[in-house]
């Protein structure tokens, strides 16, 4: 108690929100760029090299907000609950490259209505996060409409688990390629796995707002 009280009263490295919105960003540009990747016609080369490039700038950020971590004395919240943000934000960006790169390496170039769901809800989970990240400026404040914006992740990650349910079982009885059902197996669980990933987040979002609240 003393500790919070005191630590309220003393100048803040405000910047970390900054680092967290800017890597936010990051993460939704490559979302988006995971649907473009998975449209009728696409150029898949275009859009990976798309991804890798905010996968590449959104490490950028983690190591920034992770210097500033070092140096910093005094935080806006707990040292671990900062570490632990912007490395499950990483972990999501990462998991967007993975799944380019698999549809990169097994030169897939056609892709089914269910793992296009899932890309999109991967992108609506990149957008809430968007709205949630500037929040933490103010937690007390902010809190109920940071905790309905985690909610609304947790609500897509679970619409993904039951579209990955679908999707691999209209795999498992159409398809009779055995490397084509191998390939786009795993393209479905890392899609899913990306949605996981969000929800991670948004559980250490709500951490932060039960700790500071």
């Amino acid at each position: 108690m003393f500790f919070r009280l005191f630590r309220a009263l003393m100048p803040k490295e405000e910047r970390f929100v900054e680092l967290f919105a800017q890597h936010a960003v990051k993460v939704h540009a490559a979302a988006m760029a995971l649907e473009d990747m998975m449209a009728d016609g696409a150029d898949i080369q275009v859009h990976f090299k798309r991804i890798c490039t905010f996968e590449g700038e959104a490490d950028s950020v983690t190591r920034q907000t992770l210097q500033a971590l070092h140096r910093s004395f005094i935080t806006p919240f707990d040292r671990d609950q900062i570490h632990k943000l912007i490395t499950t934000m990483d972990d999501a960006v990462d998991g967007i490259e993975e799944v380019a790169q698999r549809v990169d390496l097994y030169s897939v170039t056609e892709f089914t209505p269910d793992m296009r769901a899932l890309a999109t809800g991967i992108t609506e989970c990149a957008r809430l996060l968007i709205e949630a990240i500037p929040l933490l400026n103010e937690v007390s404040k902010n809190a109920d409409q940071i905790n309905q914006l985690c909610d609304a992740i947790g609500q897509q990650e679970s619409v993904a688990d039951k579209c990955q349910h679908e999707g691999l079982r209209r795999l498992f009885a159409t398809e009779r390629d055995p490397v084509k059902l191998i390939t786009r197996k795993e393209i479905y669980q890392r899609l899913e796995k990306v949605s996981d990933r969000f929800d991670d987040v948004a559980n250490v979002i709500e951490t932060i707002v039960i700790e500071q609240v």
